[in-house]
C-alpha cells in the first residue's frame, strides 16, 4: 500500500479524535479508529467500564482481540458495516474505510446491548469455560448491567452514518492532498499557476463546505437525541405541553400558549404544572433550556450565539445572563471547564 493511502497521513487525527468523541456522545457507542493493520490510530471514545476491565484480563482480552480481527475481516469482505455479537453477547460493529477499492482502516464501534434480545446475530467468537476468567466476569455484573441498550434500527442507522461519514472525509482529504501536491509540483517546475490555484481554491471551498455539513450533522443528531428523550407526564392532561416543548426548542413559549394546547385555563394549567414538576412554568422552561444548552456545549463546537438562537433566545447576552443565573458561570467558561475534564 502506498504511503499516501495510509490513514494517519491522510486525515488530521487530532481533529478526527474530537469528532469521534462527539459522535460517541451523540450515538451512545464506544468508538475507536484503526489503520489497515488493525493498529489503533485514535484513543478509545467512551469505552464501557465492563469492556475496559475485560480487556485488562490476560485470558479474556485475547478473545476480545479475536473478535476485533474477525469483525474487521468480515467488514472488508462484505465491503460494508458488519454487526456481530462478541463473546459476551455485546453488539460490536466493524466499519471499513475503503478508498479506490483499497482498505485503509476501520472504525470499531459498539459496546452496546440489543433491546430486542431475541434478534439473532452471529456470535463471532465463543469462549470456553475458565475458572479465573469466569470469576472476573462474575465480579463485573454491575458493570455489564450498565452497558447501554439500543434498538437494532438505531444500531444499523448509526453504523451506516459512520460508514458514509468517515469514507467521505477520507476521500475529501485525499482530494485536498492531491491538489496541494499538484500546486507544489507546479511551483517546482515554474509552470503557469492559474489552473492550479483555481483547483486549490475549489478544494478548500469543498473542505469548508464539508466542515459545515459535519457540524450541522452533529448538531442535528444531538438535537434529535435530546428530543427523543420524551418526558411522560404523570397527569396526562399535561402531555401535549411537554411534547410541544420538546419539539419546539427554538421558540420562546408562554404559559398561556401551553394552557391552550392542553385545553385548560392558564390558572389551572399553572397549578397542575407546578404540582407535576415542583416548579413554576417560568422557572422550569429556562432551566430545561439550560440543560439542553449544556449538552450542546459539551458535544458540539456550536458558537454561543448559535446555541442562543437554537434555544429561542432573542439576544445572546440574555442567553448568557440566564445561563449564568442557573449555572453560576458563563457558557464559554462551562465549555472550557468541561473540555479540560
Amino acid at each position: 500500500m502506498s504511503a499516501h493511502l495510509k490513514l494517519d497521513t491522510i486525515i488530521d487525527l487530532e481533529k478526527w479524535q474530537k469528532l469521534q468523541d462527539s459522535l460517541s456522545l451523540v450515538t451512545n457507542m464506544a468508538i475507536i479508529t484503526t489503520d489497515y493493520k488493525g493498529v489503533p490510530v485514535t484513543k478509545h471514545s467512551k469505552c464501557q467500564s465492563f469492556c475496559q476491565a475485560v480487556r485488562k484480563d490476560s485470558v479474556l482480552s485475547q478473545y476480545c482481540q479475536k473478535c476485533d480481527a474477525r469483525g474487521g475481516l468480515e467488514a472488508v469482505r462484505l465491503n460494508k458495516p458488519y454487526l456481530y455479537l462478541c463473546h459476551f453477547n455485546i453488539i460490536d460493529i466493524a466499519i471499513p474505510i475503503i478508498v479506490s477499492n483499497q482498505y485503509i482502516g476501520a472504525i470499531m464501534a459498539g459496546q452496546v446491548k440489543l433491546k430486542e434480545p431475541l434478534l439473532e446475530l452471529e456470535q463471532i467468537v465463543t469462549r470456553p469455560p475458565h475458572a479465573a476468567a469466569d470469576q472476573t466476569v462474575q465480579d463485573l455484573t454491575d458493570d455489564y448491567a450498565a452497558i447501554p441498550e439500543l434498538s437494532y434500527e438505531e444500531i444499523t442507522t448509526i453504523s451506516e452514518m459512520l460508514y458514509h461519514l468517515c469514507n467521505y472525509i477520507v476521500e475529501e482529504a485525499i482530494h485536498k492532498n492531491a491538489t496541494i501536491d499538484m500546486y507544489k509540483q507546479a511551483l517546482a517546475v515554474d509552470k503557469p499557476l492559474a489552473g492550479s490555484l483555481s483547483l486549490i481554491d475549489q478544494s478548500f471551498r469543498q473542505m469548508e463546505t464539508l466542515k459545515k455539513e459535519l457540524e450541522n450533522t452533529l448538531i442535528d443528531s444531538k438535537l434529535h437525541h435530546m428530543t427523543s428523550q420524551r418526558r411522560i407526564a404523570k397527569h396526562s392532561m399535561l402531555q401535549p405541553a411537554f411534547d410541544y416543548i420538546d419539539a419546539h426548542k427554538n421558540e420562546n413559549l408562554k404559559l398561556e400558549e401551553m394552557a391552550s394546547i392542553c385545553h385548560v385555563s392558564p390558572s389551572y394549567f399553572s397549578r397542575m404544572f407546578k404540582k407535576e414538576t415542583g416548579e413554576n412554568f417560568s422557572i422550569f422552561l429556562p432551566r430545561l433550556k439550560m440543560e439542553w444548552a449544556k449538552q450542546l456545549l459539551e458535544t458540539t463546537d456550536m458558537p454561543i450565539a448559535a446555541i442562543s438562537n437554537e434555544l429561542g433566545f432573542s439576544e445572546p447576552s440574555y442567553f448568557i445572563k440566564t445561563f449564568k443565573r442557573f449555572e453560576r458561570i458563563t457558557p464559554a467558561v462551562y465549555r472550557e471547564v468541561y473540555q479540560e475534564k
